[in-house]
């Protein structure tokens, strides 16, 4: 399984699309195998989930996402967790057992990161 984690300098980012990085760790029998930082290659509607896609992630974790990326991600299957915080092998290591679950953080304007939450 491969999961994605925004990311900001080590930290879970607080919105996907304004990330400075993806964290993908591949994953197998609940353990980490691999992990590389790959920069945000710029946020523009309905890129990054597809991008994501072509790089075979299976899961994405975010502190908080749009409603469009959030329908992308799951016409493709994707596994989309919100609401994350705190460090990315933390929280990775927190979804692989089972105890990291989605709050449901939906970003509804596409102005600024604080905007983001409930």
């Amino acid at each position: 399984m491969r999961i994605a984690v925004a990311s900001e300098n080590g930290k879970v980012s607080e919105h996907f699309g304004h990330c400075k990085d993806f964290v993908i760790f591949d994953t197998e029998n609940g353990q980490v195998n691999k992990s590389e930082a790959i920069p945000n290659p710029g946020h523009k509607p309905g890129f990054l989930p597809n991008f994501l896609n072509d790089l075979g992630v299976n899961v994405i974790i975010s502190g908080g996402m749009g409603s469009g990326a959030i329908d992308i991600f799951n016409e493709k299957n994707i596994e989309v967790i919100v609401g994350a915080t705190g460090d990315v092998k933390i929280a990775v290591d927190a979804y692989l057992k089972g105890l990291l679950k989605s709050t449901g953080s939906v970003c509804h304007e596409h102005k600024h990161h604080d905007e983001c939450g409930e």
